[in-house]
């Protein structure tokens, strides 16, 4: 049995919401957004809710249909971070090894 961190329960959670409220800003009914993303409406309302193990796909897909999976994807840009721009290089290893 996987152990999710209330942390993580919050985030997904919070995202679900953010999900649901643009698709309701945009006039999609759950079915409709589900039909466009290629997904049950069992597993929409899962991601809406923050409940279950939907698939990065899954997600990914509603994400497209909303418009959003552009600037999701561009928000896990490492290189967008101080950190990032300070070891490029490191993006680049095939393996990290502890010291």
């Amino acid at each position: 049995m996987r152990v999710t961190s209330s942390r993580t329960q919050r985030d997904l959670r919070v995202l679900g919401e953010h999900i649901a409220a643009m698709r309701k800003i945009q006039g999609l009914t759950a079915q409709i957004l589900a039909d466009r993303a290629g997904i049950t409406r069992t597993t929409l309302r899962n991601i809406e809710r923050g409940e279950g193990s939907p698939r990065v796909e899954a997600v990914l897909a509603v994400l497209r249909v909303l418009g959003l999976s552009t600037q999701v994807v561009a928000a896990a840009d490492p290189f967008t971070t101080e950190l990032g721009r300070l070891h490029p290089d490191r993006a680049v290893r095939r393996r990290v090894r502890v010291p």
